[in-house]
């Protein structure tokens, strides 16, 4: 039972998040079996970006931030760009390329971001699982719903860039490769704003995390819109 109580923090959220995108998706949803299967490839993903750390670390590149963010501001917002944000996207966004395009279901944008969801719920639930030690009951509830809507919101950038190219028979590598660099800044900037935790600079966390909601709220609105039209 006590194992049970402390999955709560992790596995809760992640069933929000993943109900609230299944019902976006409702008019058209995708197959059970490609959502379940896009969850555990961002969970393999958190293995690449490790991999991806550990190649830093190979070339004495890989720091702590959390103690570059208490002695050194502009080295740690170097490695937040450089490091932290570019890895983390790159590590999702390789596994969307590789296998989620290829799902014959994925017939229109929207589903792009819905997929790109479900790759970054699963990356956020091994990164939530392995902060639980750290954390009392109060933090990992509250980094429980956070972290899952910060890498929904970044994977979508990519994940709707490379799914329009893909779909309209555009330059798949152009898209990604845009959409990487768009979502590796905003995670970049949004990671050291957060890590470092001084209460005066949450509101601007929040305000950057809203944005990129409005944002695609309205985008995802506008693709049902006109995928009702066009049926």
């Amino acid at each position: 039972m006590q194992q049970f109580v402390l999955i709560l923090p992790v596995a809760l959220p992640i069933l929000f998040w993943a109900a609230y995108h299944y019902h976006k998706d409702r008019h058209f949803p995708e197959p059970l079996g490609h959502l379940l299967l896009t969850f555990i490839l961002g969970m393999l993903a958190v293995g690449i970006g490790h991999l991806l750390y550990s190649g830093l670390g190979l070339l004495g590149l890989r720091f702590d931030a959390g103690y570059l963010a208490e002695t050194n501001t502009l080295a740690f917002f170097v490695y937040t760009m450089l490091a932290i944000g570019p890895i983390e996207e790159l590590a999702k966004l390789v596994l969307f390329l590789l296998v989620v395009l290829r799902f014959s279901e994925l017939d229109e944008p929207l589903d792009g971001i819905i997929y790109a969801s479900f790759l970054g719920l699963g990356y956020a639930a091994v990164e939530n699982w392995q902060y639980l030690d750290y954390l009392t009951p109060v933090e990992a509830f509250a980094r429980g719903f956070a972290s899952p809507v910060v890498h929904i919101l970044f994977a979508s950038i990519w994940g709707h860039c490379t799914t329009r190219a893909h779909l309209r028979g555009e330059s798949v590598a152009k898209a990604a490769l845009t959409g990487l660099l768009s979502a590796a800044f905003l995670h970049g900037i949004y990671d050291f704003i957060a890590i470092p935790s001084p209460r005066s600079s949450l509101p601007i966390a929040a305000l950057l995390i809203a944005s990129i909601w409005l944002w695609r709220l309205r985008l995802m609105r506008a693709m049902q819109d006109k995928v009702a039209q066009d049926r």
